[in-house]
């Protein structure tokens, strides 16, 4: 730990970390998360029955969005200019697994823009289907990969668990 960027300066203070002099280089986080529900609520998005309309094509979209400004949502992350966001939902009989991969060539890595993406798609999905069932629980946002930059490639053990837990667990 270090080598790990510091982000309090030599006052003590909370700063930006200065990564103008990695290198830049291209690099890629995927991440995962869960929305709980329940199998009525699952059945009726996949027969396309929400009054709202194609909730999953505006959740993919949030989580673009959010992907693309995740500089401005956490308050130490650089603005970095993504050359990739791609969510991919999965309609399970009690859940909805977001899943966002984000790519980038700069010099400093996409984990948190992945993981906000996830997060922006499962709060897009919970706001379009709240009026059928506030019960609904988000869970379980996690990185699954990550590759590119000095700490090279990340790949997380053991996931399956997220996609078969009951959602009493």
């Amino acid at each position: 730990m270090d080598n790990y960027p510091n982000h309090l300066n030599e006052r003590g203070e909370v700063h930006m970390v200065d990564v103008g002099s990695k290198a830049i280089t291209e690099r890629m986080a995927r991440a995962q998360g869960v929305l709980l529900a329940s199998p009525s609520i699952c059945q009726a998005v996949q027969e396309g029955r929400i009054p709202k309309g194609d909730v999953l094509a505006v959740s993919r979209v949030a989580g673009i969005m959010a992907a693309k400004r995740t500089g401005e949502w956490i308050p130490l992350c650089h603005p970095l200019p993504l050359t990739a966001a791609e969510i991919v939902i999965t309609v399970q009989t009690d859940r909805f697994v977001v899943e966002s991969t984000v790519r980038t060539t700069a010099p400093t890595g996409v984990e948190m823009e992945a993981l906000t993406a996830v997060s922006a798609s499962l709060l897009t999905l919970y706001d379009m289907l709240k009026a059928m069932d506030r019960t609904m629980v988000i869970t379980d946002i996690l990185l699954l990969e990550k590759d590119g930059g000095r700490s090279g490639h990340f790949i997380r053990e053991g996931v399956s668990h997220v996609e078969n837990r009951s959602p009493d667990q």
